[in-house]
C-alpha cells in the first residue's frame, strides 16, 4: 500500500517522544524547529549532556519513567522509540485505538505513519521515501539530491514568498496568476539569483512582471541579488 506524502503543521499540538536513545534524539531535534506547543520526552534514565541540550529548548519537557496509556491523551504525535519491540508494539496499538499518528522506529508497518529521509535547502524541504524497502537507498538519493541543490533556489523561493501575494493583489484570475507563477520559476530567474546578478535580475523582472509590479522590483531583490 502507498503511503500518503503530507507535511504536517505542529503549531499548537502536543506530541510525545517515548525513548530517548539515539534514534529519539533525532526524532525530537526534528520537531523541535516546528513550533509544537508541547513535546514530552519519556525514558527510563537520566537525561546526558546531549539530550539536556535538547531538552533545553522552549516546550521539550523531560520525565524519567515508563510509559503510561495516560500520556497519550491530548497528543497529536507520538514516536515509540524506547528500543524495546513489545512496548513500541503496545505504544501503536494504543495510538491506533485511540486515532493518534504515531511512528515506530523498529517497525515502520505498525505504525500510521513514516518520517521520509529529507532535507532543508533555506525555506524549501525536500522529502522522499522507498514506501519502507529500503531507508538507506533512501539516504543516499537524499545525499544525492542535497548536493545537487545547494543553494541554487534559495534566491528564488524568497522572491517567490515576497511576489505571490503583490500578484493575488491584482485581482487578476487565477488561471492568468498561475501562468505567470510558472513563467517566472521556468525562466533564467533562477540561475540570474543564485549568481547574484542584480542587472540581469532587473531586467527579466521587468520583462517578466506586469508592468504594475515594476515599482516593486528593488524590494523584491532586496538582500537576494
Amino acid at each position: 500500500m502507498r503511503p500518503y506524502p503530507l507535511f504536517m503543521r505542529l503549531d499548537g499540538c502536543r506530541c510525545l517522544v517515548v525513548g530517548a536513545g539515539g534514534v529519539g534524539r533525532r526524532k525530537l531535534a526534528a520537531l523541535i524547529p516546528c513550533g509544537a506547543a508541547e513535546i514530552l520526552v519519556l525514558d527510563t534514565s537520566p537525561p546526558d549532556a546531549e539530550l539536556a541540550a535538547l531538552l533545553a529548548c522552549p516546550g521539550v519537557r523531560f520525565e524519567q519513567r515508563t510509559f503510561s496509556a495516560d500520556d497519550l491523551a491530548g497528543r497529536s504525535l507520538v514516536f515509540a522509540a524506547t528500543g524495546v519491540p513489545a512496548a513500541n508494539a503496545d505504544i501503536a496499538r494504543l495510538c491506533r485505538d485511540g486515532g493518534v499518528l504515531c511512528n515506530v522506529i523498529d517497525d515502520p508497518a505498525a505504525g500510521s505513519f513514516i518520517v521520509p529521509a529529507h532535507f532543508a535547502c533555506g525555506d524549501i524541504t525536500v522529502a522522499l521515501s522507498t514506501g519502507g524497502h529500503s531507508p538507506a537507498l533512501a539516504r543516499r538519493i537524499r545525499m544525492d539530491l542535497e548536493a545537487w541543490f545547494g543553494n541554487r533556489y534559495d534566491g528564488l523561493v524568497v522572491l517567490m514568498g515576497r511576489l505571490r501575494p503583490l500578484v493575488l493583489a491584482l485581482g487578476d484570475e487565477t488561471g492568468q496568476n498561475a501562468a505567470l507563477f510558472r513563467t517566472i520559476v521556468g525562466s533564467p530567474l533562477v540561475d540570474a539569483l543564485a549568481a547574484k546578478d542584480r542587472q540581469r535580475c532587473e531586467d527579466l523582472l521587468h520583462t517578466l512582471l506586469p508592468v504594475e509590479l515594476h515599482p516593486h522590483i528593488v524590494e523584491l531583490l532586496h538582500d537576494i541579488a
